[in-house]
């Protein structure tokens, strides 16, 4: 998209000028001599950004400004002062200019600047869009956003919320592995039904089994009386089985015994209970890899695995940023009967260029605390937690142009491995898909580049907000 530029200086050389360089450069420009005549042009045409002279026969650059910025505060305004100017620089930006540049002008530095502002504007109209689309109903319950990958998963949960498949859903820590099974119930022929949640990974492995299979009385020294499961509570409904990956060993054959025969025998019982359960599971482990590595059943992954739902991390889907935090400012406003009504373009600025290590539940606690801190109606940047305030992304050089500083292809190789196992979070599944390789193939070079122990930290699981 072309930068709609509106110049306004009354040296027609000038003008001129400033208008062959920025079209050069891909901008739309369009310039008047005159303060009035700019106005009356901007009542009638829309620009990205208005670049004017601060030193101009009749109404000058501040008063042009102050008048764009009352009657257009949606419209960003570039000064262009005398070098080293100081007071006029301060003057323009109390008059309500986005950014000054000193004369003699840089183009380059112009063009930087105008993009710069024109940017700053697009996204502030991407907010006020948000703030409409959001406070209207979601298609898909609690699941925000329309990028591509989100669409693939809206496709996947209408194609399988009407059978009773078992469905695994794999992602990261944080993606919102239980808002999709919450979906997939919800549009199910189940969802009158009840819909159970047990995170596997949080308690021993007896325990686990009371919880799943019930026991009978006197199964164990504080059984007192007969208690139901979670499979007999969630009876023509819907169980999760969170963290299935995490499942002791131990437990695995007796979970695909009730999987594959449909009845559960509870702990001390001696008598099989029949069941209508639908099944989801959901890791943010490789299974793949805990089946090689004899951690996880290869039946029982075969099993739970009849429909797989990979969620994306939140930094593959960037567009849904915004989105995904204009719906938590209004859910916590609510929340804390609080008038927030949503982001101040640099506080979007700042969430759009962070990374999000822990995924859409970290944005959701960055938001809430931003919410609860701020004292206006919209969230700045002051309102965010320091670690997305200050945040620079970071590159891995792997050459230069001076031949010194070129290196072994090894090494090359090394970094981009090492890189892409840290962006899967040692996915090895993952990491095999991007670099184009079977898995045999990736742990050959993971143990060629010795870099095993590289890809390790990056499975832990990112600490809470």
């Amino acid at each position: 998209m072309n930068t709609r530029i509106l110049l306004v200086d009354d040296d027609a050389m000038l003008c001129e000028t400033l208008e062959v360089g920025l079209r050069k450069r891909g901008c739309d420009v369009r310039w008047r001599t005159m303060a009035a005549e700019a106005l009356e042009l901007l009542e009638t045409t829309d620009f990205d950004v208005v670049l004017t002279d601060l030193n101009m026969r009749g109404v000058n650059g501040i008063e042009l400004c102050e008048r764009i910025v009352a009657s257009r505060p949606d419209l960003p305004v570039v000064v262009l002062t005398a070098f080293g100017s100081l007071d006029s620089a301060i003057a323009a930006i109390r008059a309500g200019a986005y950014d000054f540049i000193n004369k003699p002008v840089d183009l380059d530095v112009l063009f930087i600047a105008l993009e710069r502002a024109a940017g700053h504007r697009r996204l502030r109209e991407e907010v006020k869009r948000l703030r409409v689309e959001v406070g209207q109903s979601p298609p898909f319950d609690e699941l925000v956003g329309r990028s591509p990958p989100m669409q693939t998963v809206y496709n996947l949960i209408d194609r399988v919320a009407a059978t009773d498949a078992t469905v695994l859903i794999t992602g990261e820590s944080g993606t919102g592995k239980e808002v999709v099974a919450r979906a997939i119930h919800a549009r199910s022929r189940r969802r009158a039904g009840s819909f159970v949640a047990i995170n596997c990974a949080a308690m021993p492995e007896t325990l686990l089994e009371s919880e799943l299979f019930g026991h009978a009385r006197g199964a164990f020294t504080d059984a007192r009386t007969a208690e139901p499961g979670l499979f007999a509570q969630a009876n023509r409904g819907t169980l999760l089985l969170d963290e299935i990956g995490d499942t002791p060993l131990g437990l695995q054959p007796k979970l695909l015994r009730v999987l594959q025969e449909r009845t559960v025998r509870p702990v001390g019982g001696r008598t099989e209970i029949p069941i209508d359960v639908r099944v989801i599971t959901s890791t943010n482990k490789d299974l793949e890899s805990a089946v090689e590595d004899g951690h996880f059943r290869p039946d029982l992954y075969y099993r739970i695995n009849v429909v797989q739902v990979p969620l994306p991390p939140l930094r593959a889907r960037g567009g849904d940023i915004l989105p995904l935090a204009q719906h938590f400012v209004l859910q916590f406003a609510k929340r804390a009967g609080k008038s927030v009504t949503g982001l101040a373009a640099p506080s979007a600025e700042k969430l759009l260029a962070y990374e999000w290590p822990g995924n859409v539940r970290e944005l959701q606690n960055s938001i809430e605390r931003a919410v609860a801190l701020t004292r206006f109606e919209q969230i700045v940047v002051d309102d965010l937690p320091e670690r997305i305030r200050d945040y620079r992304r970071s590159h891995v050089l792997v050459a230069g142009d001076d031949p010194s500083e070129l290196v072994p292809l090894e090494q090359v190789e090394r970094r981009y491995v090492r890189r892409v196992m840290e962006a899967v979070r040692g996915n090895k599944t993952a990491a095999a898909r991007i670099l184009g390789v079977d898995r045999k193939r990736l742990y050959r070079m993971l143990e060629r580049l010795e870099l095993r122990a590289t890809s390790s930290p990056a499975q832990k699981r990112p600490e809470p907000c």
